[in-house]
């Protein structure tokens, strides 16, 4: 089944999503409303937006006050793929020319920090203090993801808590803190909004090191990006750990850097897929899954929690 076939009786208020994040992020500005035009047509999973809808029907759930909380979710992501882009001097993403691509660095970072001042902007139609500090502390931990992730470029000795500690950052917090504003703002129970954090959290995990996988077992089609971008960009993944625990390809990995052309770090990844790196990455991700799955099994039977088990299936079996 498609991932957006898992979802389809949620289609009508997504679209008024689609029509909340249009109106939010496109800016009266030319190059603004062009660039953000651009991030909104490129699409993408609507991951975020569519755990904030799911998690709030463990409440009260009402689409006209949800709905700011998931543009406010996704409009952040959008925000941080931007400087993302930045950051890994990416030209491409999702098949298309990424905004510091299409301009300079300088519209890209201000593009960026716009789209996160109209995400604050959109939350305060939501009056509650905790939904505001669970969303304020996780902007925070989201910048020291990033400023790690420019750190740990091409740092080779870098440890297994380290990588886990920064994919946290990177992703898994937002996709935990979608869950859970999702119900604090629907009104569930304290009980339900924090499972549903951790739901969130294991499920982002495992996301983000299937991401790592993919980067070396997709294709450029789907991918959007070129086939061992992240590790020629520096950023060391799962894969690439485990690869450096096997000394023949550890000799060839700590030979890259900024320098490196990405015709000549084919034999590498030739190399990495050769190797059992991936199948352990799997069981990394896989291990994630079941603590999300764990989790699920606590909450109440309803809609909402059947259709997040099958998100969650499919997120870790993802081919692209």
């Amino acid at each position: 089944m498609k991932y957006k076939a898992l979802y389809s009786f949620l289609n009508n208020d997504l679209s008024i999503i689609e029509q909340e994040l249009e109106k939010t992020s496109i800016s009266e500005y030319s190059l603004l409303k062009e660039a953000n035009l651009e991030l909104l047509q490129a699409g993408g999973k609507r991951i975020r937006p569519v755990f904030v809808l799911l998690s709030s029907m463990f409440g009260d759930y009402n689409i006209n006050k949800v709905k700011y909380v998931a543009v406010a979710l996704e409009t952040i992501h959008m925000a941080s793929l931007v400087h993302d882009d930045v950051i890994d001097d990416a030209e491409m993403r999702r098949g298309k020319p990424t905004v510091k691509s299409r301009w300079d660095n300088r519209i890209a970072m201000y593009t960026g920090d716009y789209l996160l001042a109209r995400s604050l902007e959109v939350m305060t139609n939501i009056d509650d203090p905790l939904a505001h500090h669970i969303l304020s502390k996780a902007i925070v931990e989201v910048c020291l993801g990033e400023i790690e992730q420019i750190k740990d470029k091409y740092r080779f000795d870098q440890s297994l808590r380290t990588y886990l500690k920064r994919i946290k950052r990177k992703t898994a917090l937002l996709i935990a803190v979608s869950c859970q504003l999702g119900a604090v703002s629907s009104g569930a129970t304290k009980e339900i909004h924090h499972k549903l954090y951790w739901f969130g959290y294991y499920v982002g995990m495992s996301f983000q090191i299937t991401d790592d996988i993919l980067d070396f077992t997709s294709t450029e089609k789907d991918l959007g990006k070129p086939v061992g971008s992240d590790l020629l960009q520096g950023n060391i993944t799962l894969p690439v750990l485990f690869a450096l625990e096997i000394p023949e390809i550890k000799n060839e990995i700590i030979k890259i850097s900024n320098e490196t052309t990405p015709k000549e770090i084919e034999p590498v990844l030739e190399m990495i897929l050769a190797s059992d790196v991936i199948e352990k990455s799997a069981k990394v991700s896989d291990q994630y899954l079941k603590k999300a799955f764990d989790i699920l099994e606590t909450l109440p039977k309803n809609r909402a929690r059947s259709t997040l088990h099958s998100i969650a299936k499919y997120i870790g079996k993802r081919k692209f």
